[in-house]
């Protein structure tokens, strides 16, 4: 008995050591970089090593010139959020609203080739984006897509679908048939089953699933530049920071700043739909 005391308490310790080493290795570059955009820049030089700000050298000149439009001397960044807002937000609902009955028809009906989508959907998705780019380039041209948000959207969506589909395919799987089987006896179509019986009970994975579309929409890189590099009235959030990364005349408090504004979305909207991520809705739908 002993010895099992021992050894609970000593993995509940390590437990905890490893939250915090964990929470230390993960939150320490955010809180760096959110310590550096609130501070001037001489005083950065002065102290880069600084963790903390006193409140006399608090100062919120950095964003104010990030989100400044360039024609009043600043860097623009309040449009460039806008266009990823769009963008991401389109690219996630559209994704959704495709993936949605895609992943419906391939866990629940039976048709000729089934079992191959799921490998050919992952097929689709493990292809590095650098093959797929200079294709896509040549066809959005001449279509007149490039250079506008709509192009760029349709590119995320063939981004994002095919994950999207194996991963709400897997969890339409883990819902009780029979409960569909009770709504179909109470006359209930399949459309009906879709809405009221099998979307509410995968909100948590439909929600993950959607968090997934947004993070992959609004970070990206390399199709926003190669479709908007000579469009900088349209460039997302990711092209703007790269543009302040590439300025040696800018500071790197301004760098910093932009780098919260790009990451600050993220957290918040992870941290909004926590509860949902994590809940299981089907836990206890059927007994017996």
């Amino acid at each position: 008995m002993d010895r099992d005391r021992i050894e609970t308490q000593t993995l509940r310790y390590l437990r905890w050591l490893a939250i915090v080493v964990f929470l230390l290795v993960t939150l320490f570059p955010f809180y760096y970089m959110l310590v550096l955009s609130v501070r001037p820049i001489e005083r950065v030089l002065l102290e880069p090593g600084s963790l903390l700000v006193p409140l006399k050298e608090l100062t919120v000149s950095t964003y104010q010139e990030v989100l400044t439009s360039r024609e009043n001397g600043g860097q623009g960044f309040l449009s460039f959020i806008a266009n990823s807002a769009i963008v991401a937000v389109s690219a996630a609902v559209l994704a959704l609203v495709i993936s949605i009955p895609g992943a419906y028809a391939v866990s629940r009906l039976r048709f000729f080739g089934r079992r191959k989508v799921e490998f050919f959907f992952l097929a689709v998705y493990l292809f590095p984006s650098i093959v797929i780019a200079i294709p896509l380039f040549v066809v959005f041209t001449r279509a007149g897509l490039r250079g506008s948000l709509l192009g760029l959207v349709l590119v995320y969506i063939s981004q994002t679908v095919p994950v999207s589909v194996y991963m709400l395919k897997n969890y339409f799987e883990t819902i009780p048939v029979s409960l569909e089987e009770s709504a179909a006896i109470d006359g209930a179509g399949r459309l009906g089953i879709i809405r009221r019986i099998s979307l509410p009970l995968a909100a948590p994975s439909v929600m993950a699933v959607a968090l997934y579309d947004f993070m992959i929409a609004w970070n990206e890189y390399l199709f926003a530049l190669l479709f908007m590099v000579d469009r900088p009235n349209r460039w997302t959030v990711s092209l703007g920071l790269a543009q302040l990364a590439d300025g040696v005349e800018v500071p790197k408090t301004i760098l910093m700043a932009g780098s919260v504004l790009l990451t600050l979305p993220i957290v918040l909207l992870f941290f909004a739909s926590e509860r949902l991520l994590t809940e299981g809705l089907t836990a206890g739908a059927e007994k017996g």
